[in-house]
C-alpha cells in the first residue's frame, strides 16, 4: 500500500478509526499499510502523529497500527482518568490484547520505547522490537535530569504551554531546540500537532503534565533486567546528535540484548524518525518484517 506524506499527515486530522477501552481512557487507533503488523508507542508529549513521517515508507512493507494513548492527540480521557506512565505500560499491554495481535513487532520513540519494553517484554506475541532514541539502561543524561526536573517547579505546566506557542523561544536550547539536529523543524506540523494543543487547550496541557510528573526514575533503573527478558531482535536507532539520550550510551546498551543491533543516523536528534525517516525506515525494517538486522554502527 502505497501513500503519500500528505496522506500520512491528513490520517491524523481525521477522526480515528476507532477507540479502545483499556481501562484507564480510551487509546485512539489507526491503522494503514499491508503485511506484517506493527505497533508505534509514541513518547511525551507528543502522539502517534509522530510516525507521520515514516508511514510513507513502512506502509508498503508492514501493517501500521498507530495509537495515541490516553491523554494524548485524539484519545479520550476526563479529569478523572488516571494518566501515569504506568498506566501507559498497562494500555500498550491491553492494546495488544484488543487488537487481537499474535505476531507484532513493537516501535517506540522517546518514553514509548521505555513504555513498550516494560509492557511487552517476555509476551510470546511479540516478534520484534525497534527503539528509536529512547530511554538507556546506562543512565541519565544531565539534559534529560534537568528537563524532568522542570516537573516539580510551580507553573511550569503554564511556562512549558507559553513557551510552545513562541516559535523563537521555544528554538532556544535551553527549551526545545535541542529536540532536533535542526530547531527550525519545532514549526509546521510539529508544531500543529504538538505543540499548539500545549499552548492552546488547557486540559491537553494538564493530561500532558499530569503524565509527566508520574514519570517514576525506577523504570529506568530497571532496564536492565527488563532487556534480560527479552530475547527477540531489537534495533536500536538512534540520532547522531541526541542530547537527551546519548548516542555513546546507546553503543553500550545495545549489549543488553541478546539479538540488538545499532544504527545510527547521521544530522539528526532525539526525533530522528521526523529529520531523516527514510533512513529510521531502512534500518528498522529488515526487523520488522523478520529479515536480519542490520550490525552495530561503530
Amino acid at each position: 500500500m502505497n501513500i503519500t506524506a500528505n496522506d500520512a499527515s491528513e490520517l491524523f486530522r481525521q477522526p480515528p478509526a476507532r477507540y479502545l477501552d483499556v481501562g484507564t481512557g480510551e487509546v485512539a487507533y489507526r491503522s494503514v499499510g499491508t503485511g506484517p503488523d506493527v505497533l508505534f508507542v509514541h513518547g511525551w508529549p507528543v502522539s502517534g502523529a509522530t510516525f507521520r513521517c515514516l508511514l510513507p515508507h513502512l506502509a508498503p512493507h508492514v501493517t501500521c497500527h498507530v495509537i495515541d494513548l490516553p491523554g494524548a492527540g485524539s484519545s479520550r480521557y476526563t479529569a478523572d482518568t488516571p494518566l501515569s506512565v504506568a498506566n501507559h505500560i498497562h494500555s500498550v499491554r491491553r492494546t495488544i490484547d484488543l487488537l487481537g495481535l499474535e505476531s507484532v513487532a513493537v516501535v517506540g520513540h522517546d518514553s514509548g520505547g521505555l513504555i513498550a519494553r516494560h509492557a511487552v517484554a517476555g509476551d510470546a506475541r511479540v516478534r520484534a522490537l525497534g527503539l528509536i532514541d529512547t530511554e538507556q539502561s546506562t543512565g541519565t543524561s544531565w539534559k534529560f535530569r534537568s528537563f524532568l526536573a522542570g516537573r516539580h517547579l510551580p507553573g511550569f505546566g503554564a511556562a512549558l504551554g507559553f513557551l510552545a506557542g513562541k516559535p523563537r523561544l521555544r528554538r532556544a536550547r535551553l527549551v526545545l531546540g535541542d529536540a532536533f539536529a535542526d530547531a527550525s523543524l519545532l514549526d509546521g506540523e510539529f508544531d500543529e500537532f504538538f505543540l499548539r494543543p500545549l499552548h492552546t487547550s488547557r486540559s491537553a496541557r494538564a493530561a500532558a503534565m499530569r503524565v509527566f510528573k508520574s514519570f517514576d526514575y525506577q523504570l529506568v533503573r530497571d532496564l536492565k533486567a527488563v532487556h534480560g527478558r527479552i530475547d527477540v531482535p531489537v534495533q536500536l536507532v538512534w540520532g547522531e546528535h541526541d542530547k537527551f539520550f546519548p548516542v555513546k550510551w546507546a553503543r553500550e546498551m545495545v549489549a543488553d540484548f541478546a539479538h540488538g543491533s545499532l544504527a545510527v543516523i547521521p544530522g539528526a536528534g532525539l526525533f530522528a524518525h521526523e529529520e531523516r525517516p527514510a533512513e529510521v525506515a531502512a534500518a528498522l525494517l529488515p526487523a520488522l518484517t523478520g529479515g536480519p538486522t542490520l550490525p552495530v554502527d561503530d
